[in-house]
């Protein structure tokens, strides 16, 4: 219909009540509805195949993403177990590396103990010889003053000179004699 016949169409219909201007005429229906079909038979031949291989790609790359993200996710674990295991490791190493270092501070420590023990023994006995060297030379020298005051005082007492050598000789001797029996 065109644009004039409508409205002349309208003018006369003032009279129609307010139902049938929503109803459209049967004789529009009909190639109306041939239409639609046409329209959606194209639509189901060629639109409707084409969205559905669109639909099945996306589905498709939806689900590749997903199977990536798993596998991420598996990776990005198996990943963070393998640094917890090296860490893990590493500590035992540290650990390890610190026990080793104590027991070898220990024997160090035993080492230079040991050590100066042995040195420490080493100048006790030194002094203990110097000791007895020293007391020996002193008890020597005392013999031989003790000797030399004894005939000094006997020649005093004998009031004449006595040989020397013969009574230093018998003064060791007593002395030595004395030094047998405290000893």
């Amino acid at each position: 219909m065109t644009l004039a016949s409508f409205i002349l169409a309208a003018a006369s219909d003032e009279e129609a009540s307010g139902a049938q201007l929503l109803l459209p005429d049967y004789r529009e229906m009909i190639p109306a509805i041939v239409a639609f079909a046409i329209v959606f038979w194209l639509m189901w031949k060629f639109a409707v195949p084409q969205l559905n291989e669109t639909l099945d790609r996306r589905a498709a790359a939806v689900k590749a993403e997903l199977e990536a993200a798993e596998r991420a996710k598996v990776e990005a674990e198996k990943l963070r177990q393998d640094y917890e295991s090296q860490i893990a490791s590493a500590r035992d190493e540290a650990n390890q590396i610190v026990e080793q270092a104590r027991q070898t501070g220990e024997e160090a420590r035993q080492g230079i103990v040991a050590r100066a023990e042995e040195e420490a023994a080493g100048i006790r006995e030194r002094a203990s010889s110097e000791l007895a060297g020293e007391r020996d030379r002193v008890a020597g020298e005392l013999r031989g003053q003790v000797a030399s005051l004894s005939l000094d005082v006997a020649e005093k007492v004998v009031g004449r000179s006595l040989d020397r050598s013969a009574q230093q000789a018998l003064v060791e001797q007593f002395i030595d004699e004395l030094g047998g029996v405290e000893g």
